[in-house]
């Protein structure tokens, strides 16, 4: 039946009552009497008792159970969200982002005029306060944590299962291997402490698990938000995916050394931690086996490549979760439509290393542990120390993350009223004893072997490779300062993962991203609430990694080791550009031509980040790249052309030069990867006995190499491989 309209609606009742309005077929609950509209249009025109277009409630700011008088004037609306439909134009806040879009410009490389830049960030910043002061209201808002949580359960039946099962878990992993009876024992005893600590029982979970089985239909509710965030998603689809197999073109070392490990991982060898190459957690060389295994690929840069392909979309949804749990769902897709094009976490998921890892635990961690938080539910503790324990598998500069839980942990206690300090604390040992079951595999391995497990990051922390250059605490500030102003000024020089000299962020995000630190601080002084203070401070946190690196500080900034500030940094980003969207769109609400012109110019923003983003990353970074590694690739070609057609793949090799291709590699794209083509020059005469044709590849400057090939084989031919990459052409001799 047609409903009366309330005093104050939200957006979104009042878009459904209008197509309710245009459309008689859509449900008859949407639509407003006639006599509604009749009263709704003749207060708009007298300006009076006009309902705020404010959003739907969220966890942080609970809608006030009773509304004003309609005689009352109309309260201001909350930081950041629009006052009322037909307000004034808000100048400020479209200046404010037109000169920090200015300012950045003038911040891309090669110009550099930072003085400039600087100037009109300043003038951007200033504007947007007074915008967020006008817009905003006085007053905090209600507290974030639950005043009512629920009650944590403990069956202790399950805990004298699952102690025990933990236990036996532990001394079995003492070899540095999985093993079916050790991770039965380990699963087993995760499945025991979550149904001890779960706050439903098992006899529940199954039974309502059957019941949605048994029903014969399913409905689904599709939202704009969740219309939004498919589309957001699929644009980050394209961006990760498109051109995955020729960007980047070339493997180097490290892929070597991982490819060989997941060859070990596919031959049986089920290890917790693999020391090569100074060590690395395990859960990157299941993962690339997992892909040969499902689809086809065998050991190759692709198996390495789907995997974090996967893994950098995993982290997609929590950034909708998180802006979502902070009450701005919008802000949410905003944030997953640029991070899903952005050129950081794309190149940092194309290089198919672990780094990917980072960010992609990160979002579930932060997002459950923030829930917990507020909502004290025991589940999410649970879940945000699952997720903690798995990213501790990844990437070893996560082991920084612990320290980010802390400090959001401390601000949650020093918020909290004293009653839900013991909750607070509950909930964080839970977390604590989940992670720790989680990473009982390693825990056990650390124990054996604490100098292998910490080596790699004691010889950037600590002096164990070279001494400091300069007194730690100066290194540290510098590197600090360095690292703050990577998303606008510089990422660092190293090829593999980056444009060298260019800001970690796209023009478009990195004039956000400032304006999303400023208003989350003004949004703390507004609602008091500590959630904005600590999603500022997460920043730093998640790049202590890079900033640590106090023996080599020419290794700082550097997108890997700081990845996980992606999380808060694209999350920044997206709620000021819904901040900033809100309030144009508010000042266009009453007028169609407006509001296509909003919509026109947002999108014309969306468009501009997405061609510089594909630009960083399809023709610069590919560029840069392609000049940096050697091209392993057409070398794996020749020989793999000789092994199947004339040849063998024993008859052929590459001659080692210092500083040239890892001939493993070759091996790897010429479709042999257990076999290292290297052969040394001074075992070039142990040819001789081999029979039948024969194929050289050596470096041209190798000209000893030549001589003594020529030497050898008076018969043999020499041709020049030209490659299209400049500095990259390498020598054939065939021996018919």
């Amino acid at each position: 039946m047609p409903h009366d309209a309330p005093e104050h609606v939200t957006v979104w009742e009042y878009l459904k009552a209008r197509l309710a309005r245009l459309w008689p077929g859509l449900p008859r609950a949407w639509a407003w009497s006639q006599e509604t509209w009749d009263r709704w249009e003749e207060a708009l025109r007298r300006g009076e008792s006009v309902p705020q277009a404010e959003p739907s409630a969220s966890p942080a700011e609970p809608r006030p159970a009773a509304h004003p008088p309609k005689s009352a004037a109309p309260s201001r609306p909350r930081p950041g969200v629009p006052s009322r439909p037909g307000s004034a134009f808000p100048w400020r806040a479209v200046l404010a982002l037109g000169l920090a879009l200015w300012a950045q410009a003038l911040l891309q490389p090669p110009r550099r005029a930072w003085l400039p830049g600087l100037v009109f960030y300043g003038l951007a910043l200033a504007l947007w306060v007074l915008h967020l002061v006008r817009e905003g209201r006085t007053g905090a808002s209600q507290p974030a944590l639950e005043t009512q949580p629920p009650p944590f359960v403990v069956r202790t039946g399950y805990l004298l299962v699952g102690i025990p099962l933990a236990v036996a878990a532990f001394l079995l992993f003492g070899g540095n291997r999985y093993t079916g009876l050790n991770l039965l024992f380990w699963a087993g005893s995760l499945l025991c402490f979550g149904l001890a600590f779960w706050p439903r029982s098992l006899g529940d979970i199954l039974g309502e698990s059957y019941r949605g089985l048994r029903r014969r239909s399913w409905q689904f509710t599709l939202t704009p938000t969740i219309v939004a965030l498919l589309l957001a998603l699929g644009v980050a689809v394209f961006f990760r995916g498109y051109r995955l197999a020729q960007v980047p073109p070339e493997m180097f070392s490290d892929h070597a050394e991982k490819l060989y490990d997941v060859m070990d991982v596919l031959d049986g060898q089920w290890r917790i931690f693999f020391p090569r190459n100074t060590g690395r957690e395990d859960f990157q060389m299941y993962l690339p086996a997992l892909m040969a295994r499902l689809f086809g690929t065998g050991i190759s840069f692709m198996s390495l490549k789907l995997g974090t392909f996967f893994m950098g979309l995993f982290m997609l949804p929590y950034l909708y979760l998180l802006g979502r749990e902070l009450g701005h769902p919008w802000g949410g897709v905003l944030a997953v439509l640029l991070a899903g094009m952005a050129y950081w976490p794309n190149v940092q998921a194309r290089v198919a290393l672990r780094f990917i890892l980072y960010p992609a635990f990160v979002a579930p961690t932060l997002y459950h542990l923030l829930r917990a938080l507020r909502t004290h539910r025991p589940q999410d503790y649970l879940l945000a120390g699952v997720f903690l324990g798995l990213g501790l598998h990844g990437y070893s500069p996560f082991r920084m993350v612990p320290l980010t839980v802390l400090l959001a942990v401390g601000m949650a206690l020093a918020a909290a009223p004293r009653v839900q300090r013991t909750r607070i604390l509950q909930g964080f040992t839970l977390l604590v004893l989940f992670s720790f079951l989680v990473f009982l595999p390693l825990f056990r391995y650390l124990l054996q072997y604490p100098h292998i497990f910490f080596y790699r990051g004691m010889t950037r922390l600590g002096q164990l490779e070279r001494p400091y250059p300069d007194h730690p605490l100066k290194i540290f500030l510098q590197e600090t300062w360095q690292a703050f102003i990577m998303p606008w000024w510089d990422n660092g020089q190293i090829w593999v993962h980056s444009v060298p000299g260019h800001p970690a962020l796209a023009v478009v995000s990195a004039s956000l991203l400032a304006l999303g630190y400023v208003w989350a601080l003004v949004r703390f002084g507004r609602t008091r609430d500590w959630r904005w203070v600590f999603l500022v401070l997460s920043v730093p946190f998640l790049m202590l990694p890079s900033i640590l690196s106090l023996a080599f500080p020419e290794e700082n900034p550097s997108l890997n080791r700081s990845a996980g500030a992606l999380v808060p940094i694209f999350l920044l980003a997206g709620l000021a550009l819904e901040v900033w969207a809100r309030s144009l769109w508010t000042w266009a609400a009453s007028r169609t031509g407006r509001r296509l012109l909003v919509g026109a110019f947002l999108a014309a923003l969306l468009v501009l980040e997405a061609q510089h983003n594909y630009d960083l990353v399809f023709r610069r970074y590919a560029y840069e790249f392609r000049l940096s590694a050697w091209n392993t690739s057409e070398l794996g070609a020749v020989i793999g052309g000789f092994a199947r057609s004339i040849g063998t793949p024993e008859r052929a090799w590459v001659v080692p030069y210092p500083h040239w291709v890892d001939t493993r590699l070759v091996g790897i794209r010429a479709g042999f990867p257990r076999r290292d083509y290297a052969l040394p020059r001074d075992q070039l005469e142990d040819t001789l006995a081999v029979p039948g044709p024969k194929l050289f590849l050596f470096k041209p400057d190798d000209q000893e190499t030549q001589a003594r090939l020529q030497a050898l084989y008076p018969q043999g031919r020499l041709w020049r491989y030209r490659s299209p990459t400049p500095g990259k052409d390498f020598m054939m001799f065939f021996v018919p």
